[in-house]
């Protein structure tokens, strides 16, 4: 049953870094623009597929299970500063909807801030891609 459960949590914890990949590469302009109102204007483009390539590698690495640690540190690399730059509730007035709705956001990306930090400390169960290779034949 343990197996089971890793496996699962790996594929849920992996599937927000692939909707946001997609996210970034299906809505390109939009996110252009985004960066531009929190004042990342030098250099988008780096900064754009640089965000897409550690969200899809970092994920990729915690679904397979291999190099869980590296694919952690890859996606906290992009997780923490996006918190504490778009999520900045602590600048909006208390009680408003906006802080309501920021604060919310903010607490949930520390949750998988949690999970990311658990995941580096973690080995994966029997469904990891490193298993699979050393027990089959080629």
């Amino acid at each position: 049953m343990k197996d089971i459960f890793d496996l699962l949590g790996r594929v849920l914890l992996s599937f927000i870094f692939f909707f946001e990949a997609y996210d970034y590469f299906a809505f390109e302009q939009l996110n252009r623009q985004a960066m531009t109102i929190y004042g990342l204007t030098w250099n988008q483009d780096f900064f754009l597929y640089a965000a897409i390539l550690l969200l899809v590698l970092g994920g990729l690495m915690i679904l397979l299970g291999y190099r869980m640690r590296l694919g952690a540190i890859l996606l906290l690399i992009y997780w923490v500063p996006l918190t504490f730059v778009v999520h900045d509730f602590w600048t909006e007035a208390v009680g408003t909807e906006e802080y309501r709705l920021q604060s919310l956001f903010f607490m949930k990306n520390l949750a998988i801030m949690g999970g990311l930090l658990l995941a580096a400390t973690h080995v994966s169960g029997r469904w990891r891609l490193r298993r699979l290779f050393a027990t089959t034949r080629v």
